[in-house]
C-alpha cells in the first residue's frame, strides 16, 4: 500500500508526473507502483515487492525484464554507433539489416519498410501515406479511413481517429473520414438467434452498405487488428476476414493489418494474419518488434503499395515525413536481436505455452462471474459479468474489472482491466511452473472481489 510520507517515492511520483491512461482514484487509494528492476517475468518495486507481470508490460516485454542477449546487442551499438537518423539519403547499416529481416519474415514476397518511434506513429504514418497516394494519382479524395468499434490504433490525432472508443470523444474526436464499423465480437455483439456465421455474414454486408454510401473512391484503406487488443482481447468471428478481403478487393480498398500487439508470436505464429489466413497491403508492427527494449514502429508495405508509393514519390522527388529517430541504428539493432530470438526459441517456448494457457483460462470461465473466457495464443481475457445467462454486466459505479486488478497486485500480480474484463498476455519467456503461479493469483483475486460484489 502506498506510502505517505512526503519524500516517499510515491509522493514523488504524485507531485510531478501527469498520468496517462491510470484511473485516479486508484492512485490516490494506492498510491503509485514505482518500479526498479526485472527479473524474468517480474517486475520489483522501491520496496523489494515482486509481481509476476502477466501483461509483459504492455504486451510487449516477450523477452522478459532482464534478457542477457538483448542487453548486450543494445550495448554493443551504443558502443559502436550511438545514433543517427535515416533522412536525405543517409541511415545505418542496422537500419538497412532491418528492413531486409522485415520483409523477409513478413508473409510479403516483397516490400518496404519506413521506421517510426511507436504503434501510434506507425498508424499515423500509414495514413498518411495513403493520403499522399491519393492526391498524387488524382484522386484527393480519397481520404476515408474504416476501422471498427473498439479498435485500437494508437493516440496520435489521426490514430486516436482510428480508434473506436468512446473516451476520444474528450477530445472532439474522431476527425471527419474516420468511420468504425461494428464490433466482430460474436459474444457481446451477436443479435439473439443470430448464429456466428449469420454475425459475420451481417458485418461483411455492413462492409458493402457502408462503402455504398460513401463511395469506393473516397475511401483510402481498411485497418484492422487479427484480435482486437486493447479492445478487449476480441478475436474475430469465424469467417469474418474471409468474408471482408474479397469485398475490399472487389473495390479496390486496402486491407492494412495493426499488428501492433499480434506481430511476433503472440497469436502462436509470427504475424496474425497467418493466423486467421488473410494476406494484408500492409503490417502496421511496434512493441514485440524491439521485445519491449526500445521505442520502435514500422510500416511494411506490401509490394503493390510499395510500387505505388515509389511511382508517388518520383513525381515529387521526396516523401516528406519521417522522425529525427526513424530507423535509430541502436533500435534497429536491439530489433534484429528480438526477432532472431523470436526465430530461434522465443515463438517455440510461446507455442508450448497455449496449451497450459488455454487450460487456464477454460477454468476460470467456469467461474459464475465470469461471462466470457476469450482469446488467441498466448493473449487473452476474462470478461467479468452480474449474471452469466443473460451476459448482464455489472454496474459500472462498482469499478469491478479495476478492483479485480487491484486485488490482483495485492497478490503479486499485475493484470490490466479493460472495461469489465481482465486482460492476460504473458511473455514467452514464462515458465510452466510461473503460468501456474499466474493462474493461482488470478484465482484467488477473483474470488476475492466477486464474493465481495455479491
Amino acid at each position: 500500500m502506498r506510502d505517505d510520507a512526503p519524500n516517499s517515492w510515491e509522493a514523488r511520483a504524485e507531485a510531478h508526473s501527469f498520468y496517462g491512461f491510470t484511473d485516479l482514484p486508484t492512485i490516490a487509494q494506492r498510491g503509485t507502483v514505482v518500479l526498479t528492476h526485472g527479473e524474468g517475468p517480474y517486475v520489483i518495486d522501491v520496496h523489494g515487492r515482486r509481481y509476476l507481470d502477466a501483461n509483459a508490460g504492455l504486451w510487449n516485454m516477450v523477452a522478459g525484464f532482464d534478457h542477457p542477449e538483448m542487453a548486450a546487442a543494445a550495448k554493443a551499438q551504443y558502443d559502436r554507433f550511438p545514433g543517427y537518423h535515416s533522412f536525405f539519403g543517409r541511415m545505418s547499416d542496422q537500419t538497412v539489416m532491418l528492413s531486409e529481416k522485415l520483409i523477409e519474415v513478413s508473409p510479403f514476397e516483397r516490400g518496404k519498410v519506413f521506421y517510426t518511434n511507436s504503434g501510434s506513429e506507425a498508424n499515423d504514418t500509414m495514413v498518411k501515406m495513403l493520403w499522399f497516394l491519393g492526391i498524387a494519382e488524382g484522386a484527393p479524395q480519397r481520404k476515408k479511413i474504416l476501422t471498427r468499434i473498439n479498435g485500437y490504433h494508437g493516440v496520435t490525432v489521426v490514430s486516436a481517429s482510428m480508434t473506436g472508443k468512446p473516451y476520444n470523444s474528450v477530445f472532439g474526436l474522431p476527425l471527419d473520414g474516420f468511420h468504425h464499423l461494428t464490433c466482430p465480437h460474436y459474444w457481446r455483439y451477436g443479435a439473439e438467434g443470430e448464429t456466428e456465421a449469420q454475425f459475420t455474414a451481417r458485418l461483411a454486408q455492413e462492409l458493402e452498405d457502408v462503402i455504398a454510401r460513401e463511395g469506393a473512391d473516397t475511401i483510402a484503406a481498411f485497418v484492422a487488428e487479427p484480435v482486437m487488443g486493447a479492445g478487449g482481447v476480441i478475436p474475430p468471428s469465424d469467417g469474418y476476414f474471409q468474408a471482408i478481403q474479397p469485398i475490399l478487393k472487389k473495390h479496390g480498398i486496402p486491407l492494412v493489418a495493426d499488428e501492433v500487439i499480434t506481430g511476433f508470436g503472440r497469436t502462436g505464429e509470427m504475424w496474425g494474419c497467418q493466423t486467421y489466413g488473410f494476406m494484408p497491403d500492409a503490417i502496421i508492427s511496434s512493441k514485440a518488434l524491439t521485445a519491449g527494449y526500445f521505442p520502435m514502429g514500422a510500416v511494411i508495405l506490401g509490394p503493390e503499395l510499395s510500387d505505388r508509393l515509389q511511382a508517388a514519390v518520383e513525381t515529387i522527388e521526396e516523401f516528406p515525413h519521417g522522425f529525427t529517430a526513424s530507423g535509430h541504428p541502436v533500435g534497429c539493432a536491439i530489433a534484429l536481436k528480438a526477432i532472431d530470438l523470436v526465430e530461434n526459441g522465443l515463438l517455440a517456448q510461446a507455442q508450448s505455452l497455449i496449451p497450459q494457457f488455454e487450460a487456464g483460462m477454460a477454468h476460470l470461465a467456469q467461474m459464475g462471474n465470469i461471462g466470457e473466457a476469450r482469446g488467441k495464443g498466448l493473449m487473452g481475457a476474462l470478461e467479468a459479468v452480474k449474471d452469466k445467462a443473460s451476459k448482464t454486466p455489472f454496474d459500472g459505479s462498482l469499478s469491478v474489472s479495476e478492483r479485480i486488478a487491484n486485488t490482483c497486485t495485492d497478490h503479486g500480480l499485475i493484470c490490466r482491466p479493460l472495461g469489465q474484463a481482465i486482460v492476460l498476455c504473458p511473455a514467452f519467456v514464462m515458465t510452466p511452473p510461473q503460468m501456474d503461479e499466474m493462474f493461482e493469483r488470478l484465482e484467488a483475486a477473483l474470488k476475492q472481489v466477486f464474493a465481495e460484489v455479491g
